[in-house]
Protein backbone atom coordinates (compact mmCIF):
# COMPACT_ATOMS: atom_id res chain seq x y z
CA UNK A 1 0.00 0.00 0.00
CA UNK A 2 0.84 3.86 -0.52
CA UNK A 3 0.73 5.27 2.99
CA UNK A 4 0.45 9.03 3.83
CA UNK A 5 0.96 9.94 7.27
CA UNK A 6 -0.11 13.58 7.75
CA UNK A 7 1.58 15.01 10.89
CA UNK A 8 5.27 13.97 12.67
CA UNK A 9 4.43 14.29 16.13
CA UNK A 10 5.01 11.32 18.29
CA UNK A 11 2.41 9.14 17.51
CA UNK A 12 2.30 9.64 13.62
CA UNK A 13 6.06 9.30 13.44
CA UNK A 14 5.58 5.82 15.53
CA UNK A 15 2.58 5.02 13.22
CA UNK A 16 5.03 5.68 10.39
CA UNK A 17 7.97 3.93 11.09
CA UNK A 18 6.08 0.94 11.54
CA UNK A 19 4.31 0.52 8.53
CA UNK A 20 7.53 1.25 6.80
CA UNK A 21 8.49 -1.84 9.00
CA UNK A 22 5.68 -4.14 7.65
CA UNK A 23 6.36 -6.96 5.88
CA UNK A 24 3.78 -6.32 3.39
CA UNK A 25 6.32 -3.66 1.61
CA UNK A 26 4.21 -0.70 2.30
CA UNK A 27 5.72 2.89 0.29
CA UNK A 28 5.07 5.43 3.77
CA UNK A 29 5.54 9.02 3.59
CA UNK A 30 5.83 10.93 6.32
CA UNK A 31 4.36 14.58 6.33
CA UNK A 32 5.28 16.94 8.60
CA UNK A 33 3.73 20.90 8.43
CA UNK A 34 7.20 22.08 9.09
CA UNK A 35 9.78 21.80 5.78
CA UNK A 36 12.70 22.81 8.26
CA UNK A 37 11.79 19.68 10.74
CA UNK A 38 11.41 17.42 7.89
CA UNK A 39 14.67 17.97 6.30
CA UNK A 40 16.16 17.69 9.59
CA UNK A 41 14.72 14.13 9.81
CA UNK A 42 15.36 13.34 6.54
CA UNK A 43 19.39 14.13 7.08
CA UNK A 44 19.43 12.86 10.64
CA UNK A 45 16.77 9.95 10.42
CA UNK A 46 15.64 10.80 13.77
CA UNK A 47 12.83 12.79 15.24
CA UNK A 48 14.68 14.76 17.54
CA UNK A 49 11.80 17.02 18.66
CA UNK A 50 9.19 14.69 18.80
CA UNK A 51 10.67 10.85 19.50
CA UNK A 52 14.78 10.70 20.06
CA UNK A 53 16.47 7.75 20.37
CA UNK A 54 14.04 5.81 17.42
CA UNK A 55 15.96 5.82 13.80
CA UNK A 56 13.84 6.43 10.81
CA UNK A 57 13.91 3.32 9.16
CA UNK A 58 15.51 3.63 5.22
CA UNK A 59 12.15 2.56 4.19
CA UNK A 60 10.20 6.05 5.22
CA UNK A 61 9.96 8.89 3.20
CA UNK A 62 9.64 12.10 5.23
CA UNK A 63 8.26 15.16 3.32
CA UNK A 64 7.35 18.52 4.75
CA UNK A 65 6.63 21.95 3.56
CA UNK A 66 3.91 23.86 2.02
CA UNK A 67 0.55 22.06 1.93
CA UNK A 68 0.39 22.06 -2.36
CA UNK A 69 3.30 19.47 -1.79
CA UNK A 70 1.30 17.69 0.37
CA UNK A 71 -1.47 17.69 -2.00
CA UNK A 72 0.61 16.88 -5.03
CA UNK A 73 1.18 13.14 -3.03
CA UNK A 74 -2.10 12.49 -1.95
CA UNK A 75 -3.68 11.19 -5.14
CA UNK A 76 -1.00 8.62 -5.24
CA UNK A 77 -1.72 7.25 -1.72
CA UNK A 78 -4.08 4.28 -0.99
CA UNK A 79 -4.25 5.10 2.55
CA UNK A 80 -4.47 8.28 4.55
CA UNK A 81 -3.43 8.88 8.39
CA UNK A 82 -4.57 12.13 10.31
CA UNK A 83 -2.12 12.16 13.16
CA UNK A 84 -2.71 15.95 14.07
CA UNK A 85 -3.87 16.89 17.64
CA UNK A 86 -7.61 17.09 17.40
CA UNK A 87 -7.56 20.95 16.91
CA UNK A 88 -5.85 20.26 13.95
CA UNK A 89 -8.26 17.86 12.52
CA UNK A 90 -11.23 20.00 11.21
CA UNK A 91 -8.57 22.18 9.19
CA UNK A 92 -7.19 18.83 7.41
CA UNK A 93 -10.30 17.25 6.61
CA UNK A 94 -11.35 20.58 4.64
CA UNK A 95 -8.20 20.11 2.50
CA UNK A 96 -9.09 16.61 2.03
CA UNK A 97 -12.91 16.40 1.61
CA UNK A 98 -12.59 15.50 -1.75
CA UNK A 99 -10.21 12.55 -1.58
CA UNK A 100 -12.02 9.14 -2.09
CA UNK A 101 -9.68 6.41 -0.35
CA UNK A 102 -9.79 5.46 3.02
CA UNK A 103 -8.38 7.71 6.10
CA UNK A 104 -8.37 7.30 9.19
CA UNK A 105 -7.57 9.83 12.10
CA UNK A 106 -5.06 9.32 15.37
CA UNK A 107 -6.32 11.91 17.83
CA UNK A 108 -8.69 11.44 20.65
CA UNK A 109 -10.55 13.99 22.78
CA UNK A 110 -13.41 16.29 22.06
CA UNK A 111 -13.12 19.63 20.02
CA UNK A 112 -13.57 22.50 22.03
CA UNK A 113 -16.84 24.15 21.62
CA UNK A 114 -17.15 26.50 18.25
CA UNK A 115 -19.74 28.84 18.95
CA UNK A 116 -21.01 29.13 22.53
CA UNK A 117 -24.86 30.99 21.47
CA UNK A 118 -25.14 27.60 19.07
CA UNK A 119 -27.74 25.49 18.91
CA UNK A 120 -25.82 23.07 20.58
CA UNK A 121 -22.94 24.71 22.18
CA UNK A 122 -20.70 21.68 22.58
CA UNK A 123 -17.28 20.36 21.10
CA UNK A 124 -17.38 17.70 18.61
CA UNK A 125 -16.21 13.73 18.50
CA UNK A 126 -13.47 13.27 15.39
CA UNK A 127 -16.61 11.92 13.26
CA UNK A 128 -19.17 14.28 14.51
CA UNK A 129 -16.39 16.85 13.21
CA UNK A 130 -16.03 14.81 9.97
CA UNK A 131 -19.71 15.05 8.93
CA UNK A 132 -19.66 18.60 9.39
CA UNK A 133 -16.72 19.68 7.10
CA UNK A 134 -16.38 16.72 4.53
CA UNK A 135 -19.20 14.02 4.85
CA UNK A 136 -18.23 12.05 1.39
CA UNK A 137 -14.89 10.74 3.28
CA UNK A 138 -14.64 7.36 3.72
CA UNK A 139 -13.01 7.57 7.08
CA UNK A 140 -12.66 6.03 10.73
CA UNK A 141 -10.71 5.95 13.96
CA UNK A 142 -7.05 4.15 14.69
CA UNK A 143 -7.15 4.10 18.45
CA UNK A 144 -6.62 1.66 21.30
CA UNK A 145 -3.77 1.62 24.05
CA UNK A 146 -0.51 2.56 22.86
CA UNK A 147 2.29 4.43 23.76
CA UNK A 148 4.39 5.93 20.56
CA UNK A 149 8.02 5.13 21.99
CA UNK A 150 6.68 1.14 22.50
CA UNK A 151 5.40 0.96 19.06
CA UNK A 152 8.02 2.52 17.27
CA UNK A 153 10.60 -0.02 19.18
CA UNK A 154 8.51 -2.59 17.96
CA UNK A 155 6.80 -3.85 20.93
CA UNK A 156 3.69 -5.94 21.31
CA UNK A 157 0.62 -3.49 20.58
CA UNK A 158 -2.61 -3.84 20.02
CA UNK A 159 -5.35 -1.27 18.19
CA UNK A 160 -8.65 -0.77 17.06
CA UNK A 161 -9.75 0.18 13.65
CA UNK A 162 -13.06 1.86 13.93
CA UNK A 163 -15.44 2.70 11.01
CA UNK A 164 -19.10 2.17 10.28
CA UNK A 165 -17.60 1.30 6.73
CA UNK A 166 -16.21 -2.14 6.70
CA UNK A 167 -13.49 -1.45 3.84
CA UNK A 168 -11.91 1.51 5.81
CA UNK A 169 -11.82 -0.83 8.51
CA UNK A 170 -9.64 -3.54 6.13
CA UNK A 171 -7.55 -0.55 4.92
CA UNK A 172 -6.66 0.19 8.27
CA UNK A 173 -6.01 -3.01 9.08
CA UNK A 174 -3.74 -3.86 5.99
CA UNK A 175 -2.07 -0.30 6.66
CA UNK A 176 -0.95 -1.77 10.42
CA UNK A 177 -1.54 -4.90 11.23
CA UNK A 178 1.84 -6.84 11.62
CA UNK A 179 4.20 -9.32 13.46
CA UNK A 180 4.23 -6.91 16.64
CA UNK A 181 1.63 -4.09 16.10
CA UNK A 182 -2.15 -6.46 15.54
CA UNK A 183 -5.30 -4.41 14.42
CA UNK A 184 -8.56 -5.27 15.01
CA UNK A 185 -12.05 -4.14 13.49
CA UNK A 186 -14.61 -2.44 15.02
CA UNK A 187 -17.81 -0.71 13.79
CA UNK A 188 -18.65 1.25 16.91
CA UNK A 189 -17.02 4.34 15.79
CA UNK A 190 -18.87 6.45 19.04
CA UNK A 191 -17.96 4.05 21.46
CA UNK A 192 -13.88 4.00 20.08
CA UNK A 193 -14.02 7.81 20.43
CA UNK A 194 -15.93 8.39 23.49
CA UNK A 195 -12.97 5.52 25.18
CA UNK A 196 -10.15 7.19 23.75
CA UNK A 197 -11.35 10.90 24.80
CA UNK A 198 -12.42 10.42 28.36
CA UNK A 199 -9.42 8.12 29.37
CA UNK A 200 -7.24 11.25 28.99
CA UNK A 201 -9.21 12.88 31.54
CA UNK A 202 -9.16 9.90 34.05
CA UNK A 203 -5.91 9.39 33.82
CA UNK A 204 -5.32 13.02 35.51
CA UNK A 205 -7.22 12.21 38.06
CA UNK A 206 -5.61 9.32 38.92
CA UNK A 207 -1.76 11.34 38.01
CA UNK A 208 -3.11 13.32 40.76
CA UNK A 209 -4.32 10.41 43.45
CA UNK A 210 -0.85 8.80 42.65
CA UNK A 211 1.18 11.65 43.18
CA UNK A 212 -0.90 12.40 46.41
CA UNK A 213 0.56 8.77 47.27
CA UNK A 214 -2.80 7.69 47.86
CA UNK A 215 -2.05 3.93 47.29
CA UNK A 216 -2.65 1.40 44.87
CA UNK A 217 -6.61 0.58 46.02
CA UNK A 218 -7.24 4.51 45.76
CA UNK A 219 -6.30 3.99 42.04
CA UNK A 220 -8.16 0.85 41.50
CA UNK A 221 -11.29 2.81 42.13
CA UNK A 222 -10.78 5.54 40.27
CA UNK A 223 -10.15 3.95 37.30
CA UNK A 224 -13.58 1.64 37.75
CA UNK A 225 -15.55 4.39 38.55
CA UNK A 226 -14.00 6.02 35.39
CA UNK A 227 -14.62 3.14 33.60
CA UNK A 228 -18.56 3.47 34.58
CA UNK A 229 -18.24 7.46 34.00
CA UNK A 230 -17.13 6.69 30.68
CA UNK A 231 -19.69 3.97 29.76
CA UNK A 232 -22.39 6.38 30.82
CA UNK A 233 -21.43 8.96 28.70
CA UNK A 234 -20.93 6.37 25.33
CA UNK A 235 -24.27 4.50 26.29
CA UNK A 236 -26.18 8.52 26.18
CA UNK A 237 -24.19 9.14 22.87
CA UNK A 238 -25.86 6.03 21.29
CA UNK A 239 -21.95 3.32 21.95
CA UNK A 240 -22.10 -0.07 22.30
CA UNK A 241 -21.64 -1.33 25.96
CA UNK A 242 -19.70 -3.84 24.92
CA UNK A 243 -16.84 -1.63 23.35
CA UNK A 244 -16.04 -0.13 27.05
CA UNK A 245 -14.64 -3.35 27.92
CA UNK A 246 -12.36 -3.98 24.81
CA UNK A 247 -9.19 -2.38 23.98
CA UNK A 248 -10.09 0.84 23.61
CA UNK A 249 -12.44 1.05 26.78
CA UNK A 250 -10.49 -0.47 29.31
CA UNK A 251 -7.42 -1.35 28.09
CA UNK A 252 -6.70 2.81 26.60
CA UNK A 253 -8.04 3.76 30.02
CA UNK A 254 -5.63 1.02 31.86
CA UNK A 255 -3.04 1.77 29.93
CA UNK A 256 -3.34 5.88 30.23
CA UNK A 257 -3.85 5.95 34.04
CA UNK A 258 -1.18 4.00 35.15
CA UNK A 259 1.59 3.96 32.50
CA UNK A 260 5.03 6.17 33.35
CA UNK A 261 5.38 7.52 29.61
CA UNK A 262 1.57 9.13 29.68
CA UNK A 263 1.55 12.92 29.54
CA UNK A 264 -1.82 13.23 30.86
CA UNK A 265 -1.16 10.91 33.85
CA UNK A 266 2.29 13.11 34.27
CA UNK A 267 -0.23 16.47 34.44
CA UNK A 268 -1.42 15.18 37.40
CA UNK A 269 1.89 13.86 38.97
CA UNK A 270 3.10 17.52 38.87
CA UNK A 271 -0.18 19.16 39.88
CA UNK A 272 0.05 17.12 43.05
CA UNK A 273 3.22 18.09 43.65
CA UNK A 274 2.14 21.83 43.29
CA UNK A 275 2.67 22.66 40.00
CA UNK A 276 0.25 25.21 38.24
CA UNK A 277 -0.93 23.79 35.26
CA UNK A 278 0.85 26.26 32.77
CA UNK A 279 3.92 24.74 34.21
CA UNK A 280 2.76 21.40 34.39
CA UNK A 281 1.61 21.44 30.24
CA UNK A 282 5.01 23.53 29.96
CA UNK A 283 7.47 20.81 31.02
CA UNK A 284 5.70 17.96 29.19
CA UNK A 285 6.95 19.22 25.86
CA UNK A 286 4.13 17.53 23.91
CA UNK A 287 0.22 17.94 23.51
CA UNK A 288 -1.75 16.42 26.76
CA UNK A 289 -5.29 16.10 25.42
CA UNK A 290 -7.16 15.66 28.67
CA UNK A 291 -6.40 19.59 29.64
CA UNK A 292 -8.38 20.76 26.51
CA UNK A 293 -11.25 18.24 26.08
CA UNK A 294 -11.97 17.80 29.97
CA UNK A 295 -14.06 21.08 29.97
CA UNK A 296 -15.70 19.67 26.62
CA UNK A 297 -16.64 16.29 27.96
CA UNK A 298 -18.19 17.47 30.47
CA UNK A 299 -19.85 19.90 28.81
CA UNK A 300 -21.31 17.12 26.41
CA UNK A 301 -22.19 14.99 29.52
CA UNK A 302 -24.09 17.68 31.28
CA UNK A 303 -26.26 18.49 27.98
CA UNK A 304 -27.22 14.55 27.88
CA UNK A 305 -28.07 15.09 31.78
CA UNK A 306 -25.03 11.82 32.69
CA UNK A 307 -22.99 12.47 35.68
CA UNK A 308 -19.70 12.46 35.78
CA UNK A 309 -18.19 13.28 39.05
CA UNK A 310 -14.60 12.21 38.50
CA UNK A 311 -14.85 14.45 35.39
CA UNK A 312 -16.25 16.97 37.09
CA UNK A 313 -13.44 17.44 39.88
CA UNK A 314 -10.62 17.17 36.85
CA UNK A 315 -12.20 20.49 35.44
CA UNK A 316 -12.57 22.20 38.78
CA UNK A 317 -8.92 21.36 39.17
CA UNK A 318 -8.03 22.80 35.82
CA UNK A 319 -9.95 25.90 36.57
CA UNK A 320 -8.54 26.26 40.11
CA UNK A 321 -11.78 26.09 41.94
CA UNK A 322 -10.32 23.03 43.53
CA UNK A 323 -6.90 22.06 45.37
CA UNK A 324 -5.25 18.79 44.73
CA UNK A 325 -6.02 17.52 48.35
CA UNK A 326 -9.63 18.85 47.68
CA UNK A 327 -10.31 17.71 44.50
CA UNK A 328 -9.30 13.94 45.65
CA UNK A 329 -11.52 14.56 49.26
CA UNK A 330 -14.47 15.61 46.89
CA UNK A 331 -14.16 12.33 44.82
CA UNK A 332 -13.56 9.69 47.49
CA UNK A 333 -16.17 11.37 49.90
CA UNK A 334 -19.08 10.73 47.58
CA UNK A 335 -22.00 9.27 49.18
CA UNK A 336 -22.66 5.67 48.39
CA UNK A 337 -25.16 4.78 45.52
CA UNK A 338 -27.96 2.69 45.71
CA UNK A 339 -26.71 -1.53 46.39
CA UNK A 340 -23.70 -2.21 45.10
CA UNK A 341 -23.32 -5.57 43.74
CA UNK A 342 -20.80 -7.41 42.24
CA UNK A 343 -21.83 -8.07 38.08
CA UNK A 344 -19.20 -8.07 36.03
CA UNK A 345 -19.17 -8.89 31.84
CA UNK A 346 -20.56 -6.32 30.44
CA UNK A 347 -20.17 -2.31 30.36
CA UNK A 348 -23.67 -1.55 31.48
CA UNK A 349 -23.62 -4.05 34.47
CA UNK A 350 -20.78 -1.40 36.03
CA UNK A 351 -22.73 1.47 35.16
CA UNK A 352 -25.62 -0.52 37.31
CA UNK A 353 -22.80 -1.49 39.97
CA UNK A 354 -21.27 1.99 40.55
Amino acid sequence: MKIIVIGAGAWGTALAVSAARNPAGHHVVLWARDGAQAEAMDDTRENARYLPGIPLPRELNVRGGDVGTLMQAVPQADLIIVATPVAGLRPTLALLREVRVPIGWLCKGFEPAQNPQAPNPFGLMPHEIQAQVAPALQAGALSGPSFAQEVARGQPTALVAASRQPHVRQALVDGFHGPTLRVYGNEDLTGVEVGGAVKNVLAIATGLADGLNLGLNARAALITRGLAETARLGGALGAQAETFMGLSGLGDLVLTATGDLSRNRRVGLLLAEGQTLDEAVQSLGHVAEGVYSARTVLQRARHLGVEMPITECVVALLDGQLKPVEAVAALMGRDPKGNCCERMGAAYSLVDAL
